[in-house]
């Protein structure tokens, strides 16, 4: 079970290096998006051979390939939670399929394009471990370079900026030595739907099914588990 959900990690963190390389090109210092795709597979021990062979496929240095699209599927889960599907794919007919019967399958429902997406804005977000830094030293690393806020998670920090600000977030991170595990563009919500145990077990069943995909590449969705809930539902 853990290896089959890490063989999809691994798939996915190489289908967004491909895609990364293939819009900006092989070169890490001048295409950011693929610096950090890059990155981001590294740090979830995705082996180099594979990146490196990921990055030449997009580039076209080597063949195999894949013209992949982002689609972007909107619903509603259980509750009315909304939910957004970030779609990676070379075939559009399968994406669709897999997430409609993912959905209908576990109480969601598919929802018209626009009806969904304004509840959520793009973001830029970055992931640093706590390790020994405080949050001070967070805030006074990023904050001249754009960043909105620094969220406590508990194991780690959420700096999060707009979309466009990414990568000078991420730089002055580097320029004070702060490690991060990942920096992604992503969409956060406007408003959030508290979930009971019930409700959070259901939505977290949905959002396996979805991400069970191959061509599914991002879930967001705008609930809010409290952490006593989510200590039962882990439990």
């Amino acid at each position: 079970m853990i290896d089959a959900k890490r063989g999809k990690l691994f798939a996915k963190l190489i289908k967004n290096i491909e895609v990364a390389a293939r819009t900006g090109g092989a070169d890490l210092d001048g295409n950011p998006t693929l610096y950090d795709a890059v990155q981001k597979a590294k740090k979830n021990s995705v082996p180099n051979t594979n990146i490196d062979r990921a990055v030449k496929r997009g580039a076209g240095l080597e063949a195999g390939g894949a013209d992949y699209q982002t689609i972007m599927y909107e619903g509603y889960g259980p509750n009315g939670v909304a939910v957004l599907i970030e779609c990676l794919t070379d075939n559009r007919n399968r994406a669709a399929s897999d997430v409609r019967v993912a959905m209908t399958r576990n109480g969601g429902s598919m929802a018209d394009p626009g009806s969904v997406s304004y509840l959520f804005n793009r973001k830029g977000v970055i992931i640093v471990p706590k390790a020994d830094r405080a949050e001070d030293d967070v805030l006074d690393a990023v904050l001249e370079a754009g960043a909105e806020e620094v969220n406590d998670l508990g194991e780690s920090f959420e700096v999060v900026s707009e979309a466009t600000d990414l990568v000078a977030v991420r730089t002055a991170l580097q320029d004070a030595g702060i490690d991060y595990d990942s920096a992604d563009a992503s969409f956060l919500p406007t408003m959030q739907v508290e979930l009971d145990e019930d409700g959070a077990r259901k939505i977290f069943k949905l959002i396996d099914a979805l991400e069970d995909s191959d061509d599914v590449q991002n879930v967001f969705a705008n609930f809010d588990v409290a952490d006593d809930i989510m200590a039962k539902v882990d439990a």
